[in-house]
């Protein structure tokens, strides 16, 4: 009978365990952050920082149980034009020297429908926080690589305006209008792996 009641009560334990939350690291390789401006208001130039880090914990079972840190490193950022790049690290810009990194510190995160997620945090960019959302696709399904590792994936989309992040450089064009939007939509692709139990 003892045996019997072993087994049930590990049967009901098994659910628990199995959605216990997971915590990932982020992959720098196969991750980045993209972002899209306005170009002379005629046209919309893209670019990306290639080297991002953190940490994101999950609980599928109860998505405010997770929790996300990011950092992005500025001097990573690249339009595919270098003398464009170095105007974008210097202090018209991101101003590299004094902030090297951009940082992302979750507050809330919320289920947004199936396999969505809507994640609130603090943004800080060239020394101004702001909080921010995170329209979230994912965490996709577990896959193990050729190494053993476990891995995971997630795309995050938002919206901000760099003016009020103090990147302010912004010339008025002869015909009205500025060189550099305003607005700026961000994509982050992000590529995890699932952190082993010490030992």
């Amino acid at each position: 009978m003892r045996r019997y009641m072993v087994m049930a009560a590990a049967l009901l334990a098994a659910p628990s365990v199995m959605l216990a939350a997971t915590t990932y690291t982020i992959d720098p390789a196969h991750s980045t952050a993209q972002f899209k401006v306005r170009h002379m208001m005629v046209s919309n130039v893209t670019g990306d920082f290639g080297n991002m880090s953190g940490t994101i914990t999950y609980d599928p079972a109860d998505p405010s149980k997770s929790s996300v840190e990011a950092v992005i490193d500025t001097t990573s950022i690249d339009t595919r034009q270098p003398n464009r790049d170095e105007d974008l690290k210097s202090p018209n810009f991101f101003d590299v020297a004094k902030f090297p990194a951009i940082t992302f510190k979750s507050k809330k995160v919320e289920r947004a429908g199936e396999g969505k997620l809507k994640v609130t945090g603090d943004l800080t960019m060239k020394g101004v926080t702001k909080e921010v959302v995170l329209d979230v696709e994912g965490p996709s399904p577990e896959v193990k690589d050729s190494r053993g590792n476990v891995k995971s994936g997630a795309s995050a989309t938002t919206k901000l305006k760099r003016l009020e992040f103090g990147i302010t450089w912004n010339p008025t064009l002869d015909g009205g209008g500025v060189v550099v939007g305003d607005d700026v939509a961000i994509t982050i692709e992000i590529e995890m792996k699932k952190q082993q139990p010490a030992g």
